[in-house]
C-alpha cells in the first residue's frame, strides 16, 4: 500500500510517499480501504513539522478520511460499505487517511449517510463537520435567520467557506472576514451577503462595542474572537472552533455578564456518536450541488506536502481534496 509517511530525522520532519505493507498497520477492528482524505490545517502543522502535532513516528498524517470497508470485526460495519472518519486522534496518534489503507476502531466510524458519496463526504472532511457543528451550537443557542446577522471569521478556510455556505442554505444573512480580497466573488458565490477586510479586527477592542451580530462562528481566536465578543448583539451566540490567531482571548466579562452573550466551545474530535451522526445527516441534506465545485481543489498524495505548506502560508482557500486511489 501507499502511504504519505512522516519520519524524524536530526529534529526534522521529513513526509515521503512510501510502498508499505499493511501489516505495519495499527491495531483495530476495522481495515478501511481509503480512496479520498483532505488537508487540514492540523494535518498541514503535522506534515510540515512546524506544529506538535505528531510525538511518535513513524506517522501516517490525515485526520480523516472516507472510504470503504475491507474487514471488520465489529458486527456495525460490512465488508464494502461506505463509511467516513474525522477526529479520536487518527493523523495524530494513530495513522491516519494519508494511506490507501487505514486501521481503526469501529467506534470512530459513522456509516456514509444517503445524498453523499465518498468523495463529497471528504470534500466536507473534518472541516465541514466542524462548521456543521457550530450552526448547531448556534441552533442550540437561540439564534435564528431573523434575529440578525451572522459573521464568520476565516471565511476563506475550509471550516469558515463552509460554514458560510451551511448558513446561507439555510436562510441566515452571512456577513464574512477574510484576510484574502481577492475570495470576495468566491464568499458570495457561497453565500456571504457581505465581506468584511479582517484588518478592521485586528486591533484590541473596546469592553463593549456597537451591536453588530445576533451569531458569529469563529476560526480564528485571539483579538478577532474578542473584538467579535465586544460586537455581539444582546442575547447572541459565538461558537469558537479554531485558533488560527492565537490561542489567547484579551477579552473582559462585559459582554457575557451586560449583553448576556454565550461563547460555545466547539470540538470536533472527541463527538459523542450519536451526534456525529446528527451533524452528517444533517450535511447530506443542505448544501447545495454547487458546493461541491466552488469550494474545492483536487489534488495527488504525492502533492500533499507542497499543499500542506501552501496552506499554512495562507495562500490555500476552501477545501483540498485528496485523491487517494
Amino acid at each position: 500500500m501507499r502511504a504519505l509517511l512522516l519520519e524524524q530525522q536530526d529534529d526534522q520532519t521529513l513526509a515521503r510517499v512510501k510502498d508499505i505493507n499493511s501489516d505495519q498497520l495499527p491495531d483495530g477492528d476495522v481495515t478501511v480501504d481509503v480512496n479520498w482524505s483532505s488537508i487540514n490545517y492540523k494535518d498541514a502543522l503535522a506534515i510540515t513539522g512546524k506544529g506538535k502535532i505528531v510525538r511518535n513516528f513513524p506517522m501516517v498524517p490525515g485526520i480523516d478520511f472516507a472510504g470503504t470497508v475491507r474487514q471488520s470485526r465489529d458486527d456495525r460495519f460490512k465488508e464494502g460499505q461506505s463509511v467516513v472518519l474525522t477526529g479520536w486522534g487518527v493523523g495524530e496518534n494513530h495513522w491516519g487517511g494519508l494511506a490507501e489503507q487505514a486501521r481503526v476502531s469501529g467506534e470512530w466510524l459513522v456509516p456514509l449517510p444517503n445524498g453523499l458519496d465518498e468523495r463529497k463526504a471528504m470534500i466536507l472532511g473534518t472541516a465541514g463537520f466542524t462548521a456543521m457543528l457550530c450552526v448547531m451550537a448556534l441552533e442550540e443557542g437561540g439564534v435564528h435567520p431573523d434575529d440578525g446577522d451572522i459573521l464568520v471569521t476565516g471565511a476563506s478556510g475550509g471550516v469558515g467557506s463552509t460554514a458560510v455556505a451551511i448558513l446561507a442554505a439555510l436562510g441566515y444573512h452571512v456577513t464574512a472576514i477574510s484576510g484574502r480580497e481577492s475570495n470576495t466573488d468566491y464568499l458570495k458565490a457561497l453565500g456571504a451577503k457581505e465581506v468584511l477586510s479582517r484588518d478592521g479586527y485586528l486591533e484590541a477592542p473596546r469592553p463593549l462595542e456597537k451591536q453588530l451580530w445576533a451569531g458569529a462562528v469563529d476560526t480564528v481566536g485571539d483579538t478577532m474572537l474578542a473584538r467579535v465578543l465586544a460586537q455581539m448583539n444582546y442575547n447572541g451566540t459565538v461558537a469558537a472552533c479554531g485558533l488560527a490567531g492565537g490561542y489567547h482571548l484579551p477579552t473582559t466579562v462585559m459582554p457575557f455578564i451586560l449583553r448576556n452573550v454565550r461563547l460555545q466551545g466547539v470540538d470536533s474530535v472527541h463527538t459523542p456518536l450519536h451526534r456525529r451522526q446528527t451533524a452528517w445527516e444533517r450535511l447530506a441534506g443542505i448544501l447545495p450541488d454547487s458546493f461541491y465545485q466552488q469550494a474545492t481543489q483536487e489534488i495527488t498524495l504525492e502533492q500533499a506536502p507542497a499543499t500542506a505548506a501552501a496552506l499554512l502560508d495562507n495562500k490555500v482557500t476552501g477545501r483540498t481534496l485528496v485523491k487517494i486511489r
